[in-house]
């Protein structure tokens, strides 16, 4: 049995409410090569993020 910790997934509506955004504007940023959103895990058509990734695209946005 492994101690790996699971990364846990984000969906859409919790990124929308943590940066103060519609899914609209999560969609453009995810087209925006410059704005390096990570790209979302599908699942039944619906969208989620490791919450790894967002932390990391945070830190990359307070660093610039």
């Amino acid at each position: 049995m492994s101690n790996l910790v699971p990364d846990p997934l984000m969906p859409a509506k919790d990124l929308c409410e943590i940066f103060g955004v519609v899914d609209m504007t999560l969609r453009r940023w995810m087209e925006d090569d410059r704005m390096d959103f990570p790209k979302p895990i599908v699942i039944r058509r619906r969208r989620y993020w490791r919450k790894s990734d967002i932390a990391a695209f945070q830190a990359r946005q307070s660093a610039a």
